[in-house]
């Protein structure tokens, strides 16, 4: 049995990374323009901001439902590799160190969540 103090972190850090992935999906489903200078400068085609926009909403779905552990493994990876790489994306063209915050508060966030998630969520 989980203790309530564990299950409080599980949900504070899914939800808001559940909220930091919703609206960064939308952002990008919609091309903020803001969003669309940014993909230029790392290097991405526009067309990449639908792809990731809509993998992020379809991945909070996932995280959020109460079934499906297989899926949510496969959400908490792919929001891994998709912050990993903005991470270093941001690294290799040299960006400014505040751009490096979003992702990477995104991506402690996904470890705080798959870890602290209940075993009803869990493979």
């Amino acid at each position: 049995m989980m203790s309530k103090k564990i299950i409080i972190i599980y949900w504070i850090a899914t939800l808001w990374l559940a909220l930091g992935m919703v609206s960064t999906g939308i952002v990008q489903i919609i091309k903020m323009e803001e969003e669309v200078l940014n993909f230029h400068k790392l290097g991405y085609p526009t067309y990449l901001m639908t792809i990731i926009g809509i993998a992020k909403i379809l991945g909070v779905i996932a995280i959020l439902s109460p079934k499906f552990p297989i899926l949510k493994e496969w959400a908490y990876a792919g929001f891994t590799f998709t912050m990993s790489g903005a991470i270093i994306s941001h690294i290799v063209v040299q960006d400014e160190l505040t751009s490096l915050f979003g992702p990477t508060l995104l991506l402690v966030l996904t470890f705080i969540s798959r870890h602290f998630r209940p075993e009803s969520r869990r493979v």
